[in-house]
């Protein structure tokens, strides 16, 4: 592991503590891809415990099906509270931290060795109390290690290849969804989803290595000058991060963005074994169907929307995302067949492809990068609170419509109510301003 970023020099402008720190080496693609590998990891541990989960409790019977989605919420609420917590507090601390393995590699290698622990753990459990507690500890450990992560692109990625991270990120994510969602399915057509947390363990310990070996330091910590960690803790949830409008509404859109598009992957499991009446095994053969659809369409959309933001801004490639993620939930939530559905998965793949490539570079654009830890970590927040704010919105949703109309209606329900987040991240988009676009000399890409 370099130590290669101990003082200002090629790598940047000015020491992070100025505010005017940017950096400016122009890296190679296979450090951008290091760089963003551990998303992968992480990405397919959401989708891996969130697939697995809705197997456990529904084809091992954990809970009569009329309350399948209060125990949904009984998981996911406890793990929403400590996500939004930890993850933005320990980013904060990263940007502070000193050591002889930089900022941020610390909190990321103690995370992940945790995860596998508890993913194991996760991985033998067979009753609601013991995935809630489980979830909740793995909610800590992940958090301490996606916090700090957040800060690695700020860190390291000069301003000429933001778009191009933007889409590498985007890809690394995708590709962990795929990773997950196809672990579950595998695991489902064996009747032992284990098979798939085992799995996701082994992924994420790879991808932590791929970083913590062989990605730089990044830029020296900014200087404590005293204060106790408490203070510093406390600093992340400071009033003054309001002054950044842009920031925040970004922020609360992503947010309905992606609680969107996570109520079509954590209700799947529901919406094929109750609409459709398939068996786990029939299950997770659509499971593949679905997921083969979506990763298709994301290989379409995610490189030719990042460099087309890059041209024409990022805004309105999320305007378009938007409108086709909509479009997705809601042809699937009123599907009379599986063809249909996958119709519907196919627009939301396009979308999906689209929102991660462009909305985590106009993230990078308007965020004070000294303070990426902090800034990044809270933005995070939305994204790993947008799952769980998915599980319980559309839980609710199951329960109600299922009790009231029929099995069935209910996981239809949720679709359709998980559309109405894309419309309100579009509308809450509409207040940030986006930095001027740099010319098309400048933006492009080595």
């Amino acid at each position: 592991m370099g130590d290669v970023v101990a003082s200002a020099g090629p790598l940047s402008e000015a020491q992070p503590d100025q505010g005017a720190w940017r950096p400016t080496t122009i890296l190679p693609i296979s450090h951008l891809a290091r760089i963003s590998a551990y998303w992968l990891g992480l990405t397919a541990i959401d989708g891996a415990v969130g697939g697995a989960i809705q197997s456990r409790v529904d084809f091992e019977h954990l809970v009569p099906k009329l309350e399948q989605g209060g125990a949904l919420r009984e998981i996911g609420i406890i793990a929403l509270i400590i996500g939004i917590v930890i993850q933005p507090t320990v980013g904060s601390i990263s940007d502070y931290t000193i050591s002889r393995w930089g900022r941020r590699k610390p909190y990321i290698l103690a995370g992940s060795l945790l995860d596998v622990v508890i993913l194991l753990a996760i991985s033998q459990s067979h009753t609601v109390i013991a995935l809630a507690a489980f979830v909740a500890l793995l909610s800590i450990s992940t958090n301490v290690a996606r916090g700090p992560f957040q800060g690695y692109v700020p860190d390291l990625v000069p301003n000429e290849q933001v778009g191009l991270a933007s889409a590498m990120v985007g890809l690394m994510q995708i590709l962990g969804n795929v990773v997950g969602f196809a672990l579950v399915a595998i695991a489902n057509i064996a009747g032992n989803v284990g098979i798939a947390l085992l799995g996701v363990a082994v992924v994420e310990l790879i991808t932590m290595l791929s970083v913590v070996i062989r990605v730089d330091n990044g830029p020296p910590a900014k200087p404590r000058s005293g204060r106790s960690w408490w203070s510093i803790a406390a600093e992340t949830w400071g009033t003054d991060i309001l002054q950044q409008r842009s920031y925040v509404f970004l922020v609360a859109s992503r947010l309905f963005v992606l609680a969107g598009g996570a109520t079509l992957v954590n209700f799947v499991v529901f919406f094929l074994s109750d609409s459709f009446s398939q068996t786990q095994s029939e299950v997770g053969g659509t499971q593949l169907e679905i997921l083969a659809v979506i990763v298709v369409a994301n290989c379409l959309a995610i490189v030719p929307a990042a460099r087309l933001s890059d041209r024409i801004g990022r805004k309105p490639v999320i305007y378009v995302s938007c409108l086709l993620g909509g479009a997705g939930l809601l042809v699937a939530g009123v599907a009379p067949s599986i063809p249909i559905a996958l119709v519907g998965a196919g627009l939301f793949g396009l979308s999906a492809g689209m929102f991660l490539a462009v909305d985590w570079a106009l993230m990078t654009d308007i965020i004070p990068r000294a303070s990426a830890g902090r800034y990044m970590g809270l933005s995070n927040v939305a994204t790993g609170a947008s799952t769980i704010v998915a599980l319980i919105i559309g839980s609710i949703a199951l329960d109600y419509f299922n009790t009231r109309y029929g099995i069935g209606v209910g996981a239809r329900a949720a679709y359709l109510i998980g559309a109405a987040g894309f419309l309100i991240g579009a509308l809450l988009l509409h207040p940030v301003v986006e930095p001027p676009r740099r010319s098309r000399a400048d933006a492009a890409l080595p």
